[in-house]
């Protein structure tokens, strides 16, 4: 995947996105502390949790997850497995660390590539969430 501006933008914010300015912005805004770069608050993937009706057992797919939320969280609340799938491979990295620190990394798996071209064979997943996916 070529770097295009878009790319280049969001490579930058994930690399300063564990600041403790950013980090203390989001708890206060969002509720969370997933280095988050969208306005989904903690309410909204709380919501999103119960909508889905998720379970241990459950393969949860995050297209376009960045640092991991909210698929990372729901996936701790919830007990299911997570696959997160963002264009830039610094938003995976960043998710996987959280999955490690959080010890849920045998429940995570982190792909680099594009919501449009999933590289994945159909009902792979139980769910699926793209919150705040920039196009």
């Amino acid at each position: 995947m070529g770097s295009r501006p878009k790319e280049q933008t969001f490579t930058e914010r994930y690399r300063l996105s564990g600041a403790d300015p950013l980090i203390e912005s989001e708890l206060e805004v969002l509720g969370s502390d997933y280095q988050a770069n969208g306005y989904t608050t903690m309410s909204q993937a709380d919501d999103l949790g119960l909508h889905l009706r998720l379970r241990a057992g459950d393969r949860l797919l995050d297209i376009g997850s960045g640092c991991g939320w909210p698929g990372l969280y729901l996936a701790k609340e919830y007990g299911c497995d997570v696959v997160v799938i963002d264009p830039i491979i610094d938003g995976v990295r960043v998710a996987g660390a959280r999955a490690v620190h959080d010890e849920m990394d045998r429940r995570e798996s982190g792909v680099q590539g594009l919501g449009s071209d999933l590289p994945f064979v159909e009902r792979s997943f139980d769910a699926v969430v793209h919150a705040d996916v920039v196009c």
